[in-house]
């Protein structure tokens, strides 16, 4: 199955895609250089080679640009190819991916939603393990009490309260809502 990756641009520093036949398989947010961006997106993605993206991997890396740049746009409409992705992770992507920008879930209620309503901690684990960044918008994710929790993405939580903050989903002192 042919793979390859690309580097694009966007509002908050260079992303990168990698991609199958079968759909995306990595979105890979910025790191501090292009450099490092582009080396970390080559080990998440071994065997791709950099090349021009495929008409709807065009479409998702401007809908990706759209979404960085402050517009509400919708992802969920993009491939992802999940093969050899656990079950349990895969539920949680789901329900994450039901998130309209601008909009949070906490742990808890992901949980709850997949029927699992103590398992708070391992939705955490299934989004720190996200290969797909923005289109599972783990961001959206928040631990109890309008705690933003964590995220993996070179930043941590800085880089998730400024997703956050891009979608209008925080005033602008940068506290999250009350409430979630």
């Amino acid at each position: 199955m042919p793979r390859g990756f690309a580097i694009f641009g966007t509002a908050i520093g260079s992303c990168g895609i990698a991609w199958s036949d079968a759909g995306v398989t990595v979105v890979q947010l910025p790191e501090t250089t292009v450099e490092r961006t582009r080396a970390r997106l080559r080990r998440r993605s071994r065997g791709a080679a950099e090349l021009p993206p495929p008409p709807a991997i065009t479409r998702a890396i401007r809908d990706i640009v759209a979404l960085l740049s402050g517009a509400p746009t919708n992802l969920s409409d993009i491939a992802l190819d999940v093969d050899g992705l656990p079950a349990f992770d895969l539920e949680v992507y789901t329900i994450a991916r039901g998130i309209a920008p601008g909009h949070m879930r906490t742990y808890g209620e992901i949980a709850a939603a997949i029927g699992a309503p103590d398992a708070a901690r391992a939705v955490g684990r299934a989004l720190a393990r996200n290969p797909f960044p923005l289109i599972v918008p783990c961001h959206r994710v928040l631990a109890a009490n309008g705690k933003p929790g964590g995220f993996s993405a070179d930043g941590g939580v800085t880089t998730k309260l400024r997703l956050l903050a891009i979608e209008r989903a925080l005033p602008a002192e940068g506290r999250l809502w009350e409430g979630g």
